[in-house]
């Protein structure tokens, strides 16, 4: 038995068969309508998961740039505390060369002061003896080229 009285074909289908898609429709319908609430749970946790694995993620995220900036900071403190520490040497050894040289030339000037004074010390005593043999000298010179024998005057001692 046929739906409509008409003959369409296929699209007038018989009413046995309607009845029988009708009722699986319909069992169906029930086994969705109780599914699709498990299949919601389902997804709203899984959305709620991943909403917080999200969350978490950026927290991570935050707390990581947040020890990266603090790290930045102790760095650059420390590339600072360095830079000073390495001036400080520097003045302290520029410091202690200014010294050195400085105790250097005072040295450098006692020792040309004694080596002077040693020096006119030994020129006066040097002369001293050549006074006391000049004479004597003068003699000897005179009477290799005289050819005679001269005799030497005696010198007065010279005072020290």
């Amino acid at each position: 038995m046929d739906l409509l009285p008409v003959d369409i074909g296929p699209l007038n289908p018989p009413v046995a068969e309607l009845v029988v898609a009708a009722v699986l429709f319909a069992f169906v319908l029930l086994f969705f309508v109780r599914l699709v609430p498990r299949i919601q749970r389902v997804l709203d946790d899984r959305e709620a998961a991943t909403r917080g694995a999200e969350a978490h993620a950026e927290a991570v995220r935050e707390e990581a740039e947040r020890k990266q900036a603090d790290a930045a900071a102790t760095l650059a403190e420390a590339r600072h505390d360095a830079a000073r520490i390495r001036q400080r040497a520097f003045e302290e050894g520029a410091a202690l060369i200014a010294a050195a040289r400085a105790d250097g030339q005072r040295q450098y000037t006692t020792i040309l002061t004694e080596g002077h004074a040693r020096i006119t010390a030994d020129r006066r005593r040097a002369e001293t003896e050549l006074r006391l043999y000049a004479s004597e000298l003068a003699s000897n010179l005179a009477s290799r080229v005289i050819g005679e024998r001269i005799e030497a005057k005696p010198q007065p001692q010279p005072r020290p």
